[in-house]
C-alpha cells in the first residue's frame, strides 16, 4: 500500500489567483478557478453518480484563505463564498497530477453545454 503524499509546503499566491503544492521534488500551481470547479463539495460534484452540477463563471474567482482541517484536508475559502468542499491530500495530488486532464474534459464540457468561463455581464453594471 502506497501513502498518499502530502504537501510539504502549500503556498497562496493571491495575486496569481493559484495555490501551490510543494512536494519533495515537485511542485504544482493550481490555480483557483480549477480548484474552484474541481471542487469535492455536494454543490459540485451533487450526492451521488451523475449529480454534478457544471460549474460556470468561475474565470476570474479568487482564494481568500486555506485552512488546515484535522491531517486529512485543506478547505479553500473561494471569494464567491464557496468554502464547503474538503480537498483531501489525495484528492489535492490527483488534481495536480492529473491536471491538464481535467482542466481539458471542464473546458469540452463547457463547449457542448453551451456554456462559459466567463461570467455574464448583463445586469451587472
Amino acid at each position: 500500500m502506497t501513502s498518499t503524499p502530502i504537501p510539504s509546503n502549500i503556498k497562496l499566491h493571491k495575486k496569481s489567483k493559484t495555490l501551490e503544492l510543494i512536494y519533495d521534488q515537485d511542485s504544482y500551481e493550481l490555480s483557483a478557478e480549477f480548484l474552484r470547479v474541481h471542487s469535492p463539495s455536494a454543490e459540485v460534484r451533487g450526492h451521488g453518480i451523475g449529480n454534478g452540477t457544471l460549474q460556470t463563471g468561475k474565470k476570474f474567482v479568487a482564494i481568500n484563505g486555506v485552512e488546515a482541517t484535522g491531517n486529512y484536508a485543506l478547505k479553500i475559502i473561494f471569494d464567491d463564498g464557496h468554502d464547503s468542499g474538503l480537498f483531501t491530500w489525495e484528492y489535492l495530488h490527483d488534481l495536480a497530477v492529473q491536471h491538464d486532464k481535467y482542466w481539458d474534459k471542464y473546458l469540452q464540457s463547457l463547449t457542448e453545454a453551451g456554456e462559459s468561463r466567463d461570467q455574464g455581464l448583463i445586469g451587472k453594471f
